[in-house]
């Protein structure tokens, strides 16, 4: 298997198991640790708008390749096996039947939020060096 055929591989993974964490967050027998934390890593990775912006170099591809990967890990080994099992066969058939993945209003508008608050927060703070 080369390079090429791995990063597929990974990122079919990735795929399967945001939407993985999307079924488990509604199964009555996710802890409700694992339902936080698997419905932050779903609304942020479904959300067409990023913590980072992908256009500022380097660190706009961070989020991608190394903060919702680790998320992603994260949740899923919160998830009890047997939920974890059921999940994902629920999401191999989703992809099998919608191919693309869903889109989260809802994360684009945590996202917009959160940015919000860091720039109010930013405001907050630089207030007083302006005066």
């Amino acid at each position: 298997m080369n390079i090429s055929q791995r990063l597929k591989a990974w990122a079919r993974r990735i795929k399967r198991d945001s939407l993985t964490l999307w079924f488990a967050g509604k199964h009555a027998r996710t802890p409700w640790y694992a339902k936080a934390l698997g419905l932050f890593v779903v609304a942020y990775a479904l959300s067409p708008i990023d913590l980072i912006p992908d256009f500022i170099p380097v660190l706009g591809y961070l989020d991608d390749v190394l903060l919702l990967p680790g998320l992603i890990w994260l949740a899923v080994r919160l998830l009890p096996p047997d939920v974890l099992r059921e999940c994902r066969e629920q999401a191999e058939a989703w992809m099998r039947m919608n191919g693309a993945k869903p889109r989260s209003r809802i994360g684009a508008v945590l996202i917009v939020v959160l940015w919000l608050a860091l720039a109010a927060a930013a405001g907050f703070w630089l207030a007083p060096h302006f005066r």
